[in-house]
């Protein structure tokens, strides 16, 4: 049996603008086991992006749970719970969840081995394999270069580089390959891949990109709110 990484119970979440009140997220539940990925799919503005920062504590929800590596996140609550729920999340993002984004976040004063090994310590890990995730990643020989000194899909590479030396539980990837092109995005999302399944940490992608999604296990349609 799969362990449970992540449940998601009548989760829902809108914005106001202006008078009106706009449903981004309703009623949404999934879970997802350890090791399992699953793709996000849907037009621009359904929610995807909403549902991971939902998903890591940078948005809250107006109503549901999130359990994630057994901690339960209610949406509501006293001002103290809601400092707790805070605090818990901080510490789930420092150590246990990765983020990717469409651009690569790294520090452009710190060459691209200083990024991965400031990742690393900062999720309680031993940096000492820092140039090895590079290695892996087919850039080990760039590891002294300063971000804007490499390509789109280098600095890519590294972003990942820096999401594995973490050792994270949960991946997060939000349109990681959307800057792109076509034979890049292709050996990053293969390379993503082969690691997420290697390590056996939960995958979470949002995409437009279906070949992208079809390399899920899951697909989650926040048009329709269908997992198949």
């Amino acid at each position: 049996m799969t362990e449970s990484l992540l449940a998601v119970h009548s989760l829902s979440k809108h914005f106001v603008s202006g008078n009106e009140t706009v449903p981004v997220i309703e009623n949404l539940a999934f879970t997802l086991g350890q090791g399992q990925s699953l793709a996000l799919i849907g037009r621009s503005g359904s929610g995807k992006s909403t549902l991971l920062n939902l998903l890591c504590g940078l948005e809250l929800a107006d109503a549901g749970t999130i359990v994630m590596r057994g901690q339960s996140f209610a949406a509501g609550g006293t001002a103290t719970v809601v400092r707790q729920n805070a605090a818990a999340w901080s510490t789930l993002r420092r150590q246990h969840i990765g983020v990717v984004f469409q651009e690569a976040n790294l520090m452009p004063a710190l060459t691209l081995l200083e990024n991965v090994q400031f990742r690393a310590q900062l999720a309680g890990r031993d940096p000492a394999n820092s140039q090895d995730w590079l290695a892996r990643l087919d850039i080990g020989d760039l590891a002294q270069r300063f971000p804007d000194q490499v390509s789109g899909g280098q600095r890519q590479r590294a972003a990942l580089a820096m999401v594995f030396a973490m050792e994270p539980a949960l991946i997060l990837a939000d349109e990681p390959t959307g800057s792109l092109d076509r034979q890049t995005a292709a050996e990053v999302t293969q390379v993503l891949f082969d690691l997420q399944a290697r390590y056996r940490c939960g995958l979470i992608l949002a995409t437009h990109d279906a070949d992208l999604a079809a390399g899920c296990q899951q697909l989650l349609d926040l048009c329709h709110l269908s997992a198949v």
